[in-house]
């Protein structure tokens, strides 16, 4: 059962930076996709950005262009660099972890709150 970590949430204003960080805690199989979710209040969870284990990225059309999602397999870590955060972008933030192999197994992490205000 892999668990994940996430850390680099936090409070800051319309045009700020922050960078989520998502560490598994084993070695993830061959064959995954890693990624992020987000949950404003009152609203469903929702894709933020995606990349697979032969480096295919996709991202929710609202952070194109300002969010960058990348990876280190020897960290088992998937990475989250959010830039010109704007008030649209506050929500819980979850690290998603899919494996396959024979079977699809998905992990979740446990959410990092990021506040972006005034």
């Amino acid at each position: 059962q892999i668990e994940l970590v996430e850390s680099g949430g936090g409070l800051v204003q319309p045009g700020g930076s922050l960078r989520l960080s998502c560490v598994a805690s084993m070695k993830i199989f061959i064959s995954n996709r890693m990624g992020w979710f987000r949950q404003a209040p009152g609203k469903q969870r929702e894709l933020v950005a995606i990349i697979t284990s032969g480096d295919i990225i996709r991202y929710a059309d609202s952070v194109k262009g300002r969010f960058t999602i990348s990876r280190d397999n020897a960290k088992n870590t998937v990475y989250l660099q959010m830039n010109n955060l704007e008030v649209e972008d506050t929500a819980v933030y979850y690290c998603n972890v899919e494996e396959y192999h024979l079977v699809k197994r998905a992990y979740w992490g446990q959410g990092t709150q990021v506040t972006v205000t005034s």
